[in-house]
C-alpha cells in the first residue's frame, strides 16, 4: 500500500503477497515477477482458499517466492523443496501443495526427488523458473543451458546435451505438462488455474529472461532484447506430444503437452491402505507390529 497525498493506492494483488515484503529482489528484467504475479492472479480468478494452500521453494533466484507470498511457505535447503512438499502432503494430503523454484534446484541436485515425485503421482503443482543457468550464484552452466550457450564456467561453449524438462515430465508419470515463456502471461496464469484444479502432480516450465547471468553472455544484453528474443522465435504446440516440445535458440515450442485424467494418486492410495489396514487389526483380522 503506498499513500499519495490524500489518495491510498493499493496493489491490486496485495491481499496475496506478505506485508513489507514487496518490492521483490530480483533484477530489473528478471522473468521471476511475471511468474509471480500469474500465479498470484490464478489464486485470485479462482478465490483459491489460502488457508488450503502451502508454497515451498528451494534455493536460488526463484526460491525467495516463498517469502513473498501470503500463505503457509517454506524456504527449503538447497534440491529438497519437493522432498519437503511429499512429505507435507503426506500428513496434510487436503492442502493444495505449490512447489516454485528454478531449474538448477529442481533438475540438478534435485532431479532424483522430481522424477519419483512424479512417477508416485503425489498431488502438487511443479513451476519451474528455466532461465538457463543458476543466475543467484554467478552465471553457471545448468541443466537445461542449451549447447552452444555461453556462462561463466562455459565460456568458450556448452558442450553439454540439456534436460528437455517437458519431456521428462511426461516421462515420469506428471498428469499434466505445460510450458510457457514470460512473454505469454495470460497463457500461463490459465495453465496454472488448471493445474490448480486436477488431482495429480502437474508441471509447468516457465522459460524466463535473465539478462545478467545469461544473457549479456549469449547476445541478449538487456530485457527488451531477451524478450524480443522469446517472442520470435515460440512456436505453441497443436497436438504436438512432448516429444516434440523442441527447445533451442532457433526455435522454442511452448504449449500443452500432457493432460490426462483418471490416474490413481498417491497420497489417496496411501490413506486408503492405511485405514484398511488399521480396521484389519482392529477387527482381528492381522496384527501389525509395532
Amino acid at each position: 500500500m503506498v499513500a499519495t497525498g490524500a489518495v491510498e493506492l493499493k496493489h491490486p494483488l496485495e491481499a496475496y503477497t506478505r506485508e513489507g515484503m514487496i518490492p521483490h529482489i530480483w533484477c530489473p528484467g528478471c522473468g521471476n515477477g511475471i511468474i509471480l504475479s500469474a500465479f498470484l492472479k490464478a489464486l485470485d480468478e479462482l478465490e483459491f482458499d489460502m488457508d488450503r494452500l502451502a508454497v515451498i521453494s528451494g534455493i536460488g533466484c526463484m526460491g525467495r517466492v516463498a517469502g513473498y507470498v501470503n500463505a503457509d511457505a517454506f524456504h527449503t535447503t538447497h534440491g529438497r523443496a519437493l522432498a519437503l512438499a511429499f512429505g507435507l502432503k503426506v500428513v496434510r494430503p487436503e492442502l493444495k501443495v505449490v512447489v516454485i523454484s528454478g531449474d538448477g534446484d529442481l533438475f540438478a541436485i534435485g532431479g532424483n526427488h522430481f522424477i519419483h515425485a512424479a512417477r508416485r503421482n503425489v498431488d502438487m503443482l511443479v513451476i519451474c523458473s528455466n532461465n538457463f543457468n543458476y543466475g543467484m550464484t554467478g552465471g553457471q552452466l545448468g541443466p537445461t543451458t542449451p549447447l552452444g550457450a555461453r556462462t561463466t564456467t562455459t565460456p568458450y561453449q556448452n558442450i553439454e546435451h540439456p534436460f528437455n524438462l517437458v519431456q521428462l515430465a511426461a516421462a515420469a508419470g506428471a498428469v499434466y505438462v505445460a510450458r510457457w515463456t514470460v512473454v505469454h502471461p495470460r497463457r500461463l496464469k490459465e495453465s496454472i488455474k488448471k493445474a490448480l484444479g486436477k488431482r495429480g502432480f502437474c508441471f509447468i516450465e516457465v522459460i524466463s529472461a535473465c539478462t545478467e547471468g545469461y544473457g549479456r553472455r549469449n547476445e541478449l544484453r538487456s530485457a527488451l532484447e531477451f524478450m524480443k528474443w522469446l517472442r520470435e522465435v515460440s512456436v505453441i504446440a497443436e497436438g504436438v506430444g512432448p516429444e516434440g516440445a523442441y527447445i533451442g535458440r532457433d526455435k522454442i515450442v511452448v504449449g500443452e503437452f500432457v493432460d490426462i485424467e483418471g490416474k490413481p494418486e498417491y497420497t489417496e492410495l496411501l490413506w486408503s491402505l492405511i485405514n484398511d489396514v488399521k480396521a484389519r487389526a482392529e477387527r482381528g483380522e492381522i496384527r501389525v507390529a509395532l
